[in-house]
C-alpha cells in the first residue's frame, strides 16, 4: 500500500519525492514504492460566490442584502481544475491507504489541504507533516514524527472562520457601497481599518502648522551641550534669546554634576516576518510583498532559511542541537560564526529560547544547508544576510557602553551633554565607530561659547510601508502571511497609492472611509476579531459563535450603508463620452497605463487613455511607434513622422519571414525595372531589420 502526499507547490512536491524515493515522474504527480507525491497550486478551491448560491444574488441590488447563507461551500478555481481532478483520481486508487498533508505548516496551508480532501471526499486516514524548514534533514525528521490530522482541527476551524468572515463582511459591505454609490468601492474586515491608519497619519500632517523656534546650545570641547528645558520649542523670540546669550556670556560657567552609568545591551531577537518586512522596507525600499516573495524563495527554492510566515521572534529549546550546523552554514558571510561553532555554539542571548512564546513556528533563522551564493540574486542575498546577521548575534557578547552625563551651569541656566564610551562592542562591532571622549571634572571652569539656531517644527512623516506594517502588527490587523496581500489589494483597488517610499490615501479611499461605519474604520473591532481567531486556533473559542457574531455585525454594517445620507463623487469620471452609447467614460488604472471605460453596464467599450509606447518600429524612421486607439480599434502610429500601421495581434505581429518568402520577394525586387529603390525593397529591408534604409 502507498501513502498519498499532498504538497502545496510543484517545487516542494519535487523535493519531497526525491527524499521519499518517488522517482517516477508523471504529469500531475511523482510515484515510488511507498509514496505518491502530488501538489496543489496554492488554492485549488475557493468559497462559492453569492451568484453560485442563489439566483437572486446574481444581480447586484440593495434589496437582496445582506446575503447570509446557511452554508457557503467551495468550488474549483477554473484554471486549476485539471490538477484537482488528478488528485481526486489518485485518492480513489485502491493502493492508496492514507493521505499526508504536506502543505505549508500554517493557517492558510491547512485550509488549502482540508478543502481539497473535503471536496474529493477522501475517507481514509489523514496525517500531518509539520516542519519549519525544507532541508532534507528537516523533512526526514518530519516524516518520522507525523501526527494525526485531527491534532490540527482547531487550526483549520480558525482558517475557515477567517475565510467565511471575510466573505460575509467583505462581499456584503462592498456590494452595498458599490450599488448605493455606483462605483467599485471595496471594503473589508482588515483592509478598511488598515486604510484608516494611513488616513489618520495624513490627517495629522494636514493639521500640522509649522512653528518657528530657536535652539540655544553650549559649545564645549568640540561638542554641543543642549539647554535644559521642559519644552524643546520654548524659545520663540530672537530678541529674548539674544538677551539671554548676552547675560550668560558675561561670566564663565562650571561643571556642576557628572553622572556615569554602564549599559549592557543584548543582541536583538531573530526576525519574525513582519519585522523583516519593516527593516527591508526601511533599508532597501522593498515592499512587503517583495520581501515575502524573496524570503519564500530562500525557503522553498534555496532551502537556506526556516519557514517565513512566522509571527514569533523566539526559538524552541529543541533547536539547540542544530546550532553548530547552522553556524557553519553562515560562516562564509560571518567568519565569527565558525569560531562560535568551534567553541560549542554557546548562546549568549538566552532570552531568544522560550518554548512558551513559540506558536506554530519559531523565528526566522538560517537552516543547516550551505548557501550557494552564486545562485542567489542580489535581493535574495540582502534578505539572507539580514536573517543570518540576527542569528549570529545570539552568540556574540552583549554590547557594553558607559554613558556619561555632564551638567554645566551658567547662572540659573543648565546645559546637558551626554558622552558614550564603548567598553565592549560585542554584537555591535561592525556598527560602532570609535569616538573620542572629552574629560571633565566637577567644578571645572567652562568658557561661555553659545550658538543660536533658528528652526521650524517639522510635520509628522507620511507612513512608509514599514511603518504601516508596524501599526498593523500593533492592532493585530491580519497575520504576517496576509499583511503584504492586504496592502497590495488597497493599492490595486485604487484606495491607496505609493508615492516614493510612502503611502497615501486616494480621494476615492478618503470617501470610502466616510461612507462606512466607524467601527469598521477603527482597528479595535478587527483587532477583537483577530484575537478571537487566534483563540479558535488554540481551541479556546468556538468558531460557530464567532461566525454568529460576524453575521450580526454584517447585518448592522449593511443596514447603516442603506440608511446613510452621505454623498459620493466619482473622481475617475471624465467628461468624455462613449462613442458607442453616449455614456460618460471613466479612467481606470491598469498595469501598463490608463484605460477609459464606459460607465454603462450594457456597454463594453474601452480604449487607452493615452498612447502606449510599443516595441514595434516605424518602417520609415525605425523609432518605436505608439499604440493609439481609434474608432476602428487600436493601431500603430509614429509620433515622429505620422506613419500608421495596422495592429496585428498575437503571433502574427512578431512572425519572421520564412526563407521561401524571402527568396520570392528578392526575385520580385530583382525583376523590378525602376532604377530607384522601390517601396517593396524598402519594405523588405524594414522586415529584415535593415537600419540603413
Amino acid at each position: 500500500m502507498k501513502r498519498l502526499v499532498l504538497a502545496e507547490k510543484p517545487s516542494v512536491a519535487r523535493d519531497l519525492s526525491k527524499i521519499l524515493g518517488a522517482d517516477q515522474k508523471h504529469k500531475n504527480y511523482y510515484e515510488g514504492k511507498d509514496h505518491v507525491v502530488t501538489w496543489a497550486l496554492g488554492h485549488l478551491l475557493t468559497l462559492k460566490m453569492p451568484e453560485d448560491l442563489k439566483n437572486e444574488w446574481q444581480t447586484w441590488q440593495m434589496e437582496t442584502l445582506p446575503m447570509i447563507p446557511k452554508y457557503i461551500g467551495t468550488k474549483p478555481l477554473p484554471k486549476t481544475k485539471a490538477q484537482l481532478k488528478a488528485i481526486a483520481n489518485l485518492a480513489k486508487r485502491k493502493d492508496i491507504s492514507e493521505a499526508i498533508i504536506a502543505t505549508d505548516a500554517g493557517r492558510e496551508g491547512e485550509l488549502v489541504a482540508r478543502w481539497i480532501l473535503e471536496y474529493i471526499r477522501f475517507n481514509k486516514p489523514v496525517k500531518r507533516l509539520w516542519i519549519s524548514s525544507q532541508t532534507n534533514k528537516a523533512i526526514k525528521e518530519g516524516f518520522a514524527a507525523l501526527k494525526p490530522a485531527k491534532a490540527y482541527d482547531d487550526l483549520y476551524y480558525s482558517a475557515l472562520a477567517r475565510a467565511k468572515a471575510d466573505w460575509l463582511i467583505g462581499l456584503n459591505v462592498t456590494r452595498a457601497l458599490t450599488v448605493k454609490y455606483q462605483d467599485n468601492l471595496s471594503a473589508g474586515r482588515v483592509q478598511t481599518p488598515t486604510l484608516a491608519l494611513v488616513a489618520k497619519q495624513e490627517e495629522k500632517i494636514s493639521k500640522f502648522i509649522p512653528q518657528k523656534y530657536f535652539t540655544l546650545s553650549l559649545e564645549v570641547a568640540g561638542q554641543r551641550a543642549t539647554r535644559v528645558q521642559k519644552d524643546p520649542y520654548a524659545l520663540k523670540e530672537r530678541q529674548a534669546v539674544d538677551e539671554l546669550v548676552k547675560k550668560l556670556s558675561s561670566q564663565n560657567g562650571k561643571v556642576e554634576q557628572i553622572t556615569a552609568k554602564d549599559k549592557t545591551i543584548p543582541a536583538p531577537l531573530p526576525y519574525d516576518l513582519t519585522e523583516l518586512q519593516r527593516v527591508a522596507n526601511e533599508k532597501y525600499g522593498y515592499s512587503a510583498k517583495k520581501t515575502l516573495s524573496l524570503v519564500q524563495s530562500l525557503y522553498e527554492v534555496h532551502k537556506i532559511v526556516s519557514y517565513p510566515r512566522t509571527d514569533s521572534k523566539y526559538l524552541s529549546n529543541d533547536l539547540k542541537v542544530t546550532l553548530k550546523d547552522r553556524l557553519h552554514a553562515i560562516a562564509g558571510l560571518f567568519p565569527e560564526a565558525k569560531q562560535y561553532a568551534v567553541k560549542g555554539a554557546k548562546v549568549v542571548q538566552n532570552k531568544a529560547f522560550n518554548d512558551a512564546k513559540v506558536t506554530d513556528h519559531h523565528a526566522l533563522i538560517p537552516t543547516e544547508q550551505l548557501p550557494q551564493y552564486n545562485k542567489l540574486n542580489s535581493d535574495e542575498h540582502r534578505i539572507y544576510t539580514l536573517i543570518a546577521e540576527r542569528f549570529v548575534g545570539l552568540f556574540a557578547a552583549p554590547h557594553k557602553e558607559r554613558q556619561e552625563k555632564i551638567v554645566f551651569v551658567f547662572g540659573k541656566e543648565h546645559f546637558k551633554l551626554t558622552q558614550t564610551k564603548v567598553i565592549e562592542a560585542g554584537w555591535k562591532k561592525k556598527e560602532t565607530p570609535e569616538k573620542s571622549v572629552a574629560k571633565f571634572s566637577e567644578g571645572m571652569q567652562i568658557s561661555p561659547r553659545f550658538t543660536v539656531k533658528e528652526a521650524l517644527t517639522t510635520p509628522p512623516e507620511p507612513l512608509s510601508e514599514g511603518a504601516l506594517l508596524a501599526q498593523m502588527e500593533r492592532y493585530s490587523l491580519g497575520t504576517p502571511a496576509t499583511r503584504a496581500e492586504i496592502i497590495e489589494k488597497l493599492v490595486k483597488s485604487e484606495l491607496m497609492e505609493r508615492t516614493n517610499n510612502s503611502l497615501r490615501v486616494t480621494k476615492k479611499g478618503q470617501q470610502l472611509l466616510e461612507l462606512v461605519n466607524e467601527e469598521l474604520v477603527s482597528p479595535q473591532l478587527t483587532e477583537k476579531w483577530e484575537r478571537q481567531l487566534e483563540q479558535i486556533a488554540k481551541g479556546n473559542y468556538d468558531s460557530k459563535k464567532f461566525l454568529r457574531e460576524i453575521e450580526t455585525d454584517t447585518k448592522r454594517l449593511v443596514r447603516e450603508v442603506k440608511n446613510s445620507q452621505q454623498k459620493y463623487q466619482d473622481f475617475s469620471l471624465t467628461k468624455k463620452k462613449c462613442p458607442k452609447c453616449g455614456a460618460f467614460l471613466k479612467a481606470k488604472k491598469v498595469r501598463d497605463g490608463k484605460l477609459l471605460v464606459c460607465t454603462s453596464e450594457s456597454c463594453d467599450y474601452k480604449r487607452r487613455a493615452e498612447a502606449k509606447v510599443s516595441n514595434h518600429r516605424c518602417p520609415v524612421c525605425h523609432k518605436k511607434m505608439l499604440i493609439v486607439s481609434g474608432k476602428n480599434g487600436d493601431y500603430f502610429r509614429c509620433k515622429y513622422d505620422g506613419t500608421t500601421e495596422k495592429l496585428t495581434g498575437g503571433k502574427k505581429k512578431n512572425k519572421k519571414m520564412t526563407k521561401h518568402e524571402e527568396r520570392r520577394l528578392l526575385k520580385k525586387i530583382n525583376q523590378d525595372d525602376e532604377p530607384q529603390e522601390s517601396a517593396l525593397a524598402q519594405a523588405l529591408k524594414a522586415a529584415l531589420g535593415d537600419n540603413n534604409v
